[in-house]
């Protein structure tokens, strides 16, 4: 089964956040419902940005990848090149 390395931007202050599941749906909805205690605060989410892998390890070096970067301008290049922006 495929794993997704997502995007989310806050609807309430802009800001991003970073994460990896296999099912992007229920994890956003996850997010939306405050379940997950990081991004409770700054609900709702908005996805804006996904990218598809085949397994999870090749996905969490991904978001390893952007995470160590801490630039919103190169999340802002993701984000501006996706189609859920």
């Amino acid at each position: 089964m495929n794993y997704f390395v997502y995007i989310l931007r806050s609807q309430k202050d802009g800001s991003y956040y970073i994460g990896h599941t296999q099912d992007l749906d229920f994890r956003v909805e996850r997010h939306n419902q405050g379940k997950v205690n990081y991004t409770k605060g700054k609900r709702p989410w908005d996805l804006v940005h996904f990218e598809e892998y085949p397994d999870r390890s090749r996905a969490m070096a991904r978001e390893e990848e952007i995470k160590k970067r801490k630039s919103k301008k190169f999340i802002d290049s993701l984000v501006g090149t996706s189609r859920q922006s």
